[in-house]
């Protein structure tokens, strides 16, 4: 049924890399969320009204309010997918992380409202009866509240979406909500114990623990976590497939929401090569990355003296000094800058983020193993943080 809505109202649903493509998955998500949930609560209403059962009515509402995910993934991918403007140069696709969180926010608040009702049937016992209209009507809500999870968990998993992501938890806890007052219905038949408060207080904090941790997973874009080691392996393997690329570094990721990811790099080429050439490829480079990758990258290009003889002298002693120190990930940018009393050893020390040595101490440890080779021989070192692992 998926593949089937998938197929007939997305053309070109293969191509998640484009962001129509992907703003209509999102529509379409909304779409089948605000359908379904409507189904739902009009069956309810009409067997409730027959029935003149007030519980299934008060579920057809629920399913009303349950709606209101569908309506807010709906809206959030459309504010998404809004241009870029004068305030926000960077376009509006971190809205669908809002709308994500929100939706998580909303869970927690289910969950609180189930919590204090379960406390109450505690506290007043009601004795639980359940026709067989009713349990038809219940056991059709779950069949189609699952089939919703899993659909938004496909479309989710497919186009990277936290908000589906989300909406399909919130989906899923309706239908847990439901199997445990099946469980109660059946407990009280063949037990006589009524344990539906105790099993609704269960359900209330798995479901708020689900929205708690929901929070911390749309949250996460928004403070900005670190990029995906799989992107990030894909933009270095583009650089380094050009032969004339020395070696990069300072690769920095910025994620301003689903489709709108830039980068910066740094590209290493031969001081003594051909200056257009060298500028050529790194405009190569760039090109590449953003038609495979769909992420907007600037290159800098940093010239490497390769058959300096101080720079050969010095080279394999950093590399040994770099093994040694933990939390000290390279060496880049080794530069020689001679003088009449001493000669400057200058590159960039890349540090782990969980790096604690002070960087007084490294320094200390690198102009040692310098000196042992040229007393006149003095560092100097600019820290740097590592954004990503290379």
């Amino acid at each position: 049924m998926s593949n089937l809505l998938i197929r007939l109202f997305i053309k070109d649903y293969q191509n998640l890399n484009d962001p129509q493509i992907r703003l209509r998955y999102g529509k379409m998500a909304g779409i089948v969320g605000i359908v379904t949930n409507m189904f739902l609560c009009v069956i309810k209403v009409i067997v409730g009204l027959i029935s003149g059962s007030i519980a299934i009515i008060a579920d057809g509402i629920n399913n009303l309010t349950d709606m209101s995910s569908s309506v807010i993934t709906l809206v959030g991918f459309r504010l998404s997918s809004q241009p870029e403007d004068e305030n926000h140069p960077y376009g509006h696709a971190r809205m669908e992380y809002l709308a994500g969180l929100i939706v998580s926010v909303l869970i927690i608040v289910v969950g609180i409202f189930l919590m204090r009702s379960s406390i109450d049937k505690i506290i007043h016992p009601v004795k639980l009866v359940i026709d067989n209209i009713t349990l038809a009507v219940l056991i059709l809500s779950m069949g189609v509240k699952l089939w919703q999870s899993l659909f938004n968990a496909k479309v989710g998993k497919a186009i990277h979406s936290i908000t589906l992501t989300a909406t399909a938890t919130d989906s899923r806890n309706d239908v847990i909500t439901t199997g445990v007052i099946l469980i109660g219905v059946a407990i009280v038949r063949f037990t006589g114990i009524q344990l539906d408060g105790w099993l609704g207080c269960f359900v209330a904090l798995f479901i708020i623990w689900s929205g708690i941790q929901l929070i911390k997973e749309t949250s996460s874009p928004l403070l900005g976590e670190a990029p995906d080691q799989h992107l990030i392996e894909e933009i270095a393997s583009i650089a380094r497939a050009n032969p004339h690329v020395l070696g990069i570094h300072d690769l920095a990721v910025h994620n301003y929401g689903p489709g709108k990811i830039f980068a910066s790099i740094h590209i290493e080429v031969d001081a003594d090569g051909d200056l257009m050439h060298s500028h050529d490829m790194v405009d190569n480079i760039e090109y590449e990355i953003r038609r495979r990758l769909s992420i907007q990258c600037v290159a800098h290009m940093d010239p490497v003296r390769v058959n300096d003889p101080v720079v050969c002298q010095v080279r394999e002693p950093i590399k040994k000094v770099v093994e040694q120190i933990p939390g000290v990930v390279e060496v880049h940018d080794l530069r020689v800058v001679p003088g009449h009393t001493h000669t400057n050893i200058i590159f960039d020390a890349v540090l782990a983020s969980d790096c604690r040595i002070p960087e007084e101490e490294i320094r200390q440890i690198f102009e040692e193993a310098i000196h042992l080779i040229n007393p006149t021989f003095h560092v100097s070192i600019v820290f740097d943080r590592a954004y990503t692992r290379l």
